[in-house]
């Protein structure tokens, strides 16, 4: 199908025993990031199956990638469902890996997927009716390009992932050909407030950054297979880690690509919104209940005091609207 539109889940379970043996063998260093938050589980896997089958018929194929343990209630038969283990399409020598960085950077690999794909962690959410030109337009992703500076903290290896990507944009494309010749889709008025960001960065010679939705990520294969012809050696490196490391890239470098290529279709900042659990989640109880946006992100956070019961809270309003079983359930 020409233009049909696949989506990619990646997903672990933490409480798998045979998968903390496997993981516990390897010794991270310092500067990799292994932390609880980076694997456990919401128990709300199922809450983004429902949401795709009930706010996006459109979809051609769910393809579901995992370590090779799948969730319990998951319904092997279902027509559009692709299960896919690491081990089907990441090459041999990358594994196991318990970073995101080598199982997203590969995706592209995945035997069957369309040109034209959406890629969801499992913390992104649809609540509201979509349609196929929210993801692509015209075979062109949609996206935002909006300019944002990143400034390391030191607290966080993310940001230093996000500047080597930077360092690959910056090495093969000039910033002010990528505005000049795409003006419209980076001074556009889509972006709303954001766009005073991009121009207070205008006399900035190289890209310093760009901002980040965490919202599900439109991306062509053949925008991957291009990176990875260019970046061999830098997606390698990513790949050998076994877990995140300060010395990687990550997905957003194919969505930065895309965007200096000027291969994208401006789209909506207000299409969703990214949220970080707290201890007062009253704010995205109330967002999906009255599903404010088509898409949310929910961040996993260190800080939360009562992990079982935030997880029960957001997991109940996420019922009010999501209640019934999609056919990728058993």
């Amino acid at each position: 199908m020409k233009n049909a539109i696949d989506f990619v889940i990646i997903w672990v379970d933490n409480n798998d025993i045979n998968w903390q043996k496997e993981k516990n063998q390897y010794s991270p260093n310092s500067s990799d990031d292994f932390r609880e938050i980076r694997y456990r589980d919401w128990d709300n896997l199922k809450y983004i199956f429902r949401g795709i089958e009930k706010f996006c018929p459109f979809v051609n194929r769910v393809h579901l990638v995992t370590c090779g343990h799948y969730p319990s209630w998951i319904n092997k038969e279902c027509s559009k469902l692709n299960l896919v283990s690491h081990r089907d399409y990441i090459p041999q020598e990358y594994l196991p890996t318990f970073s995101a960085n080598p199982i997203e950077t590969n995706l592209h690999r995945i035997e069957g997927l369309a040109e034209q794909f959406v890629f969801f962690n499992d913390d992104t959410f649809i609540l509201r009716d979509m349609k196929p030109t929210d993801f692509f337009k015209n075979g062109k992703p949609c996206d935002a390009a909006i300019e944002n500076p990143i400034v390391p903290s030191g607290k966080d290896i993310i940001d230093y992932i996000l500047l080597n990507d930077m360092e690959i944009i910056n090495k093969y494309f000039n910033k002010r050909k990528c505005v000049k010749n795409n003006f419209s889709k980076w001074y556009n008025l889509k972006y709303g407030a954001y766009l005073a960001k991009t121009i207070s960065l205008l006399q900035w010679p190289n890209f310093v950054g760009m901002r980040y939705s965490h919202l599900p990520s439109s991306l062509l294969k053949s925008t991957m297979e291009e990176v990875w012809q260019k970046e061999y050696d830098a997606l390698n490196r990513t790949g050998l880690n076994k877990f995140r490391n300060k010395e990687d890239l990550n997905q957003y470098v194919f969505t930065n690509w895309q965007m200096v290529s000027g291969n994208f279709t401006p789209r909506s900042t207000k299409i969703g919104k990214f949220f970080l659990i707290t201890d007062d989640n009253r704010k995205i109880i109330s967002t999906i209940k009255k599903q404010k946006y088509k898409m949310i992100c929910l961040n996993d956070n260190a800080e939360i005091h009562d992990f079982e019961k935030t997880k029960k809270e957001i997991n109940d309003s996420f019922e009010t609207i999501l209640g019934d079983k999609s056919s990728f359930e058993l």
